[in-house]
């Protein structure tokens, strides 16, 4: 007879080890069935997942949005919409300047800039809005063989159309990119706050317009370390020599022939140069600053600015404080609507400086799009929505904070 507390014969202690075995195999059988019916329900619901985005702004950022958003693969339907009409927006001379980034950014896009009219120098490219816009129009147009792309130009958005259109269809998605006087801002309600702050420089502007110049993609050209001689204007050009040597002025000119355009700027300091820049109220010196610094630079194929000619200059009275200005909201959710909002390109970031970069500024805010577009089309709640938008607006603070730190060195002191 067996003692109480003996341990059992061998042969029960293998057939219990044998029973706990199975129900630990069965058990992790259970689990790995039960992970990989889940992940292959959640593969096939991301797979499938699709969203509707209406972007309000045909310009460049707005275009460039559009295009992220059917090259993104969870677009089902895509309507872009603009003020203005298609002619209006193609025959736009003004030039833009697209940096290395940027011209990275886009090629991923499927941009063609082979087929655009344009020029290139040190991987920059240049060309004009109109072009450019023509272009990604073209691309977009393709993409209707396989998607719902409906492109509403000559329509604005305003209460009338929310109205007629989006009552009972609102786009899962909405990007805001008509630009810093845009309003479409205000009809859904975003906060009209911004943040006005400065990149620690000074700087003028110019721009020379001659009717008789050719229209045509143009290089920037860009010179460094300048100094100017103002004693005809009782600067003491004598006092100046005794200051500590300082960084001097950059000037950049770009723009086609006939719209011809002049930056200059400088690192924020107390010089005697700056301080008289600053708060001269001679408004003839800045001409004269530009009008000898144009004719010093300028391109050997294109005439000079003389006196007959000086009336075409148009600049800044003085240097000014180069400051950057950015939404206080960038990105946010109609809850009442389950829309998601996203503010782009100069209607979330102006500068109050023209380098001919702006766009570039823009665009480098559309990089962070197509990852916003995937996290809204697959979210469960609106916890995934919140962090989608959270994603979006640090990214956004980043592109203002890396300007703030290296935009004007990239674009103007380099």
């Amino acid at each position: 007879m067996e003692k109480a507390g003996a341990p059992p014969p061998p042969s029960l202690q293998v057939q219990y080890e044998s029973l706990a075995l199975e129900a630990a195999l069965s058990t992790l059988l259970a689990v790995a069935l039960y992970s990989a019916l889940k992940m292959s329900v959640d593969g096939i619901r991301h797979w499938r997942a699709r969203v509707s985005v209406l972007v309000v702004g045909a310009g460049p950022v707005g275009l460039t949005a559009a295009l992220v958003a059917v090259r993104s693969g969870k677009v089902l339907k895509l309507t872009l919409l603009d003020e203005r009409s298609r002619a209006a927006l193609l025959c736009r001379a003004q030039q833009i300047a697209l940096d290395p980034r940027s011209v990275r950014f886009l090629l991923g896009l499927g941009v063609d800039f082979d087929n655009m009219e344009g020029c290139w120098e040190q991987e920059h490219f240049f060309t004009k809005i109109g072009v450019f816009q023509e272009h990604l129009l073209s691309i977009l147009e393709q993409h209707k063989r396989r998607l719902a792309v409906h492109i509403l130009l000559g329509t604005k958005f305003s209460d009338d159309f929310l109205k007629k259109n989006l009552v009972s269809n609102w786009p899962e998605i909405i990007v805001l990119a008509d630009g810093s006087r845009g309003e479409s801002s205000a009809v859904l309600g975003i906060s009209p706050e911004y943040i006005v702050e400065s990149c620690n420089a000074y700087g003028a502007n110019a721009v020379i317009e001659r009717p008789d110049q050719r229209q045509v993609p143009t290089p920037e050209i860009r010179a460094h370390s300048l100094y100017f001689d103002l004693s005809a204007y009782g600067m003491d050009m004598s006092a100046m020599r005794k200051e500590s040597p300082k960084p001097g002025f950059h000037l950049k000119i770009y723009g086609t022939f006939r719209n011809r355009y002049l930056a200059l700027a400088c690192p924020a300091s107390d010089s005697k140069m700056v301080r008289f820049l600053r708060h001269t109220l001679n408004s003839s010196i800045m001409k004269n600053v530009f009008h000898q610094s144009f004719n010093a630079y300028k391109m050997d194929i294109e005439p000079r600015v003389n006196e007959l000619t000086l009336h075409h200059i148009q600049c800044s009275a003085r240097l000014f404080e180069i400051m950057l200005s950015h939404r206080r909201v960038t990105a946010a959710f109609i809850d009442g609507d389950n829309v998601v909002v996203t503010v782009e390109g100069e209607a979330a970031r102006v500068l109050n400086f023209d380098t001919g970069c702006g766009v570039n500024l823009g665009l480098i805010g559309l990089e962070s799009t197509e990852e916003l577009i995937y996290k809204v089309a697959t979210a469960m709640d609106q916890h995934d929505i919140f962090e989608a938008l959270a994603a979006k607006i640090r990214h956004s603070k980043q592109v203002v904070e890396d300007f703030k730190q290296n935009g004007l060195f990239t674009t103007m002191f380099e």
